[in-house]
């Protein structure tokens, strides 16, 4: 059983930089794959980035070369560093996560655990 919280969210410009944290608590959490997700009012949840067990790294294309997800697991901390954010980055970041990997990462529902999301709005 793991639980996540997420922090770091705020009020930014657009061309800023904000980084989230997602600290987990419970045990073995080496072994878990975690991924950032975001939703934007009136959209669905959708992939931004994960980290597997194995520190694989995996983003979406509206984040690559602008995001960076790390992991520190003496910490159980799961980071998502966001560069030159766009306001199209808006939304409630969830952290998720399960135990290995899945080839579906990029799916909600493959997720067994779930933050309760932290707010990042950025203006122009």
């Amino acid at each position: 059983q793991v639980q996540l919280v997420e922090s770091g969210g705020g009020l930014v410009q657009a061309g800023d930089s904000l980084r989230l944290s997602c600290t987990a608590s419970g045990d073995m959490f080496a072994k878990y794959t975690v991924a950032w997700f975001r939703q934007s009012p009136g959209k669905m949840r959708e992939f931004v980035a994960a980290i597997s067990y194995k520190s694989s790294l995996y983003y979406d294309d509206s984040a690559r070369g602008r995001f960076t997800v790390s992991r520190e697991d003496a910490k159980n901390m799961v980071y998502l560093q966001m560069n030159n954010l766009k306001r199209e980055d808006t939304g409630v970041y969830y952290c998720a996560a399960r135990v290995a990997f899945s080839a579906r990462y990029s799916t909600v529902g493959v997720y067994d655990y779930w933050g309760q999301g932290t707010q990042v709005t950025v203006s122009s």
